[in-house]
Protein backbone atom coordinates (compact mmCIF):
# COMPACT_ATOMS: atom_id res chain seq x y z
CA UNK A 1 0.00 0.00 0.00
CA UNK A 2 1.32 3.42 -0.92
CA UNK A 3 1.86 6.22 1.56
CA UNK A 4 -0.83 8.35 -0.12
CA UNK A 5 -3.36 5.57 0.35
CA UNK A 6 -2.38 5.14 4.02
CA UNK A 7 -2.73 8.87 4.62
CA UNK A 8 -6.13 8.92 2.93
CA UNK A 9 -7.34 5.94 4.99
CA UNK A 10 -6.03 7.45 8.24
CA UNK A 11 -7.86 10.70 7.47
CA UNK A 12 -11.04 8.78 6.70
CA UNK A 13 -10.84 6.82 9.96
CA UNK A 14 -10.35 10.05 11.92
CA UNK A 15 -13.35 11.64 10.22
CA UNK A 16 -15.52 8.59 10.87
CA UNK A 17 -14.58 8.60 14.55
CA UNK A 18 -15.45 12.29 14.80
CA UNK A 19 -18.78 11.63 13.08
CA UNK A 20 -19.60 8.84 15.56
CA UNK A 21 -18.72 11.06 18.52
CA UNK A 22 -20.80 13.90 17.09
CA UNK A 23 -23.72 11.59 16.42
CA UNK A 24 -23.89 10.49 20.05
CA UNK A 25 -24.12 14.04 21.41
CA UNK A 26 -26.58 15.04 18.68
CA UNK A 27 -28.80 12.09 19.57
CA UNK A 28 -28.69 13.11 23.25
CA UNK A 29 -29.61 16.70 22.41
CA UNK A 30 -32.39 15.52 20.12
CA UNK A 31 -33.78 13.43 22.97
CA UNK A 32 -33.64 16.44 25.28
CA UNK A 33 -35.61 18.53 22.79
CA UNK A 34 -38.14 15.70 22.40
CA UNK A 35 -38.60 15.68 26.19
CA UNK A 36 -38.84 19.47 26.46
CA UNK A 37 -41.44 19.91 23.75
CA UNK A 38 -42.62 16.98 23.58
CA UNK A 39 -42.34 16.38 19.87
CA UNK A 40 -41.32 13.66 17.41
CA UNK A 41 -37.68 13.07 16.49
CA UNK A 42 -37.89 14.89 13.14
CA UNK A 43 -39.26 18.02 14.76
CA UNK A 44 -36.56 17.88 17.45
CA UNK A 45 -33.97 17.56 14.68
CA UNK A 46 -35.40 20.69 13.05
CA UNK A 47 -35.08 22.59 16.35
CA UNK A 48 -31.38 21.73 16.45
CA UNK A 49 -30.86 22.60 12.79
CA UNK A 50 -32.68 25.91 13.14
CA UNK A 51 -30.69 26.78 16.26
CA UNK A 52 -27.48 25.91 14.44
CA UNK A 53 -28.34 28.06 11.43
CA UNK A 54 -29.60 31.07 13.36
CA UNK A 55 -26.91 30.81 16.01
CA UNK A 56 -24.20 30.51 13.34
CA UNK A 57 -22.84 27.46 15.18
CA UNK A 58 -22.11 23.93 13.99
CA UNK A 59 -24.88 21.52 14.82
CA UNK A 60 -22.59 19.28 16.89
CA UNK A 61 -21.58 22.33 18.96
CA UNK A 62 -25.24 23.28 19.50
CA UNK A 63 -25.90 19.72 20.62
CA UNK A 64 -22.91 19.70 22.98
CA UNK A 65 -23.98 23.02 24.50
CA UNK A 66 -27.52 21.77 25.02
CA UNK A 67 -26.32 18.53 26.63
CA UNK A 68 -24.03 20.57 28.90
CA UNK A 69 -27.09 22.35 30.29
CA UNK A 70 -28.07 19.04 31.91
CA UNK A 71 -24.83 19.34 33.90
CA UNK A 72 -25.61 22.85 35.13
CA UNK A 73 -23.92 24.90 32.42
CA UNK A 74 -25.96 27.71 30.88
CA UNK A 75 -26.65 27.71 27.19
CA UNK A 76 -24.20 30.14 25.52
CA UNK A 77 -25.76 33.58 24.96
CA UNK A 78 -25.48 33.36 21.16
CA UNK A 79 -27.66 30.22 21.19
CA UNK A 80 -30.30 31.26 23.72
CA UNK A 81 -32.55 33.29 21.44
CA UNK A 82 -32.31 30.96 18.42
CA UNK A 83 -32.97 27.91 20.60
CA UNK A 84 -35.87 29.54 22.41
CA UNK A 85 -37.49 30.63 19.12
CA UNK A 86 -37.03 27.18 17.57
CA UNK A 87 -38.40 25.45 20.66
CA UNK A 88 -41.40 27.80 20.82
CA UNK A 89 -42.10 27.13 17.15
CA UNK A 90 -41.90 23.37 17.72
CA UNK A 91 -44.18 23.59 20.74
CA UNK A 92 -46.71 25.66 18.80
CA UNK A 93 -46.87 22.85 16.24
CA UNK A 94 -47.80 20.29 18.95
CA UNK A 95 -51.58 20.26 19.48
CA UNK A 96 -52.66 21.29 22.98
CA UNK A 97 -49.18 22.46 23.99
CA UNK A 98 -48.57 26.08 25.08
CA UNK A 99 -45.32 27.92 24.49
CA UNK A 100 -42.89 27.90 27.38
CA UNK A 101 -40.53 30.37 28.97
CA UNK A 102 -36.82 30.52 28.25
CA UNK A 103 -35.53 26.89 28.27
CA UNK A 104 -31.86 26.12 28.63
CA UNK A 105 -30.93 29.44 30.14
CA UNK A 106 -30.38 28.22 33.71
Amino acid sequence: MKQNELTRLATEVTQLRQALDSRAVIDQAQGMVMALTPCPAEQAWQVLVETSQHGNTKLRDVAAALVATAHGRPLPPRLRAPFTRALHRARADVPGRAACSRPGTG
